[in-house]
């Protein structure tokens, strides 16, 4: 069970600290146990932090807390501290995954078939799309609403999520995605065709949730087979 520790602390020498806590990861470089560590500060008291550290397991914390370089590092914070900072510790009874979530109401928000919607609330002003297909980078909201009305019209289609992973800022989304070919599609005339292929999308997400950048890889050229746009190639 994942395991997180909270340490709440009051310090007008942050600077100092942040210096510190640099310090202890540079030399419990393959020795420390702790997976994640986030460092917030109050909006109403400049002056008061909490820092969020992530382990695999309780065992690890104290591990991790036994390493000579931390009781070290944790004498020298306690110096530069206004008052003594306190420990919470926590088991993980839940945990979610919201970059992940993100990314799947995007794909269910990319399918359909009435114009594209806004997606002014899962993607940032400016995203970025890097598509290999496409010979420039699709860059703000307007642009990626003309891209998905340009499938949208010639598909009838949805994607079926296959496989997420989710690390820091990164979902990865392995998918299936099955279309019906309705209307003209680059230059291909409807053939009322059923049909598929699979692809992966890397989406960088925002500290607010949003997706900033998304990265495709898909059987465009199978799709292409697919259609009979290569039939005359292949006579």
């Amino acid at each position: 069970m994942t395991f997180v520790q909270l340490i709440d602390c009051r310090t007008s020498r942050f600077d100092e600290m942040n210096r510190l806590m640099d310090t202890w990861v540079e030399q419990t470089k393959g020795k420390r146990t702790a997976t994640h560590s986030v460092i917030g500060k109050d909006r109403s008291d400049a002056s008061h932090f909490i820092e969020i550290v992530e382990f695999p397991s309780y065992e690890e914390a104290m591990r991790n807390s036994n390493l000579p370089e931390t009781d070290k590092v944790f004498r020298e914070m306690v110096a530069l501290c206004d008052e003594m900072p306190t420990f919470t510790d926590l088991d993980v009874v839940r945990d979610e995954q919201l970059y992940a979530t993100t990314a799947r109401r995007f794909f269910d928000m990319v399918a359909g078939k009435a114009d594209a919607p806004t997606f002014n609330d899962v993607l940032i002003e400016d995203y970025h799309d890097h598509d290999p297909s496409n010979p420039q980078d699709v860059i703000g909201l307007d642009a990626i609403r003309r891209e998905v009305e340009m499938w949208r019209g010639g598909f009838d289609f949805s994607f079926t999520v296959e496989d997420q992973v989710a690390q820091d800022d990164r979902v990865c989304t392995r998918w299936t995605w099955n279309g019906l070919h309705k209307g003209g599609f680059l230059g291909i005339a409807a053939t009322g065709k059923r049909v598929s292929m699979t692809g992966t999308t890397i989406h960088r997400c925002t500290p607010d949730g949003k997706i900033a950048e998304g990265w495709w890889q898909y059987d465009r050229l199978g799709l292409m087979e697919q259609l009979g746009a290569l039939d005359t190639l292949e006579q």
